[in-house]
């Protein structure tokens, strides 16, 4: 396995984004490898990416299977597919800023083993309904995690965030069955399930405005959390169900 660093970009109908994204972490970290995980992109993602791929031999895009869509299941799937000692996961579309990489490598080179990209200011998300469902989504988070007796942190929706590898691989290997494949947290996943003792850290980021494209947030995010949140989560998921029909 190379020493280096894997960042995942999971993607779906992201060609405004993510030839930009592929060639601004490759000029700023030539020693990265940049891992595409497409859920079946209809635009042109997949063609933007295997022309940087053809080019560039740490590019890499993987095409997954269809039946088996999900961004947390894209994120764990490209840190089984990952061949270094560490992985980032981070969005293709410039929210999560690729400057915040270089601080993230640093804490695992210094023996950290889960990184988490922290907001510093989660006031500007883009309207009242989603800053409310975030702090919301948060304190839920939190929650669970005390209940399975775990670390958390001050953002535990953060989709920035990075570890060690085969830690990570060996959690997905033994708890996978227990995930939210079809939810928008694997963050929150990988934390009820790594052992409690593990280092982690966090590293503050500015949240930027989507560079291009689409928002994929939709109201099933709610139901798909609170899926994660053991029975008395998947009770309250089943009601809003009937709500939001």
């Amino acid at each position: 396995m190379d020493d280096g660093c894997t960042v995942i970009l999971p993607t779906y109908n992201e060609e405004a984004n993510i030839g930009e994204m592929i060639d601004t972490l490759r000029s700023m970290y030539p020693g990265f490898h940049v891992l595409v995980m497409d859920d079946n992109s209809k635009d042109s993602t997949q063609s933007i990416v295997l022309d940087r791929a053809s080019k560039d031999d740490k590019v890499r895009l993987v095409v997954r299977d269809p039946e088996d869509r999900g961004l947390s299941a894209s994120i764990f799937q490209g840190i089984m597919e990952s061949d270094t000692k560490y992985f980032i996961n981070m969005d293709s579309d410039f929210q999560h800023p690729p400057s915040a990489l270089k601080g993230m490598y640093e804490q695992l080179l210094g023996g950290t083993q889960l990184t988490i990209g922290v907001r510093k200011d989660r006031s500007n998300l883009s309207s009242f309904g989603r800053w409310v469902g975030s702090w919301g989504a948060h304190y839920l988070a939190a929650f669970t995690l005390r209940m399975h007796d775990k670390q958390i942190s001050s953002d535990i929706m953060s989709g920035l965030f990075g570890g060690d590898t085969e830690l990570c691989r060996s959690v997905i290997r033994e708890h996978s069955k227990d995930f939210q494949m079809k939810g928008f947290k694997a963050l929150f996943d990988l934390m009820k399930y790594v052992p409690k003792d593990i280092r982690i850290q966090e590293y503050q980021f500015e949240f930027g405005e989507r560079a291009g494209g689409e928002s994929k947030l939709s109201g099933g995010i709610i139901i798909a959390l609170l899926m994660q949140c053991d029975g008395w989560g998947q009770f309250c998921a089943r009601i809003a169900k009937k709500i939001l029909k």
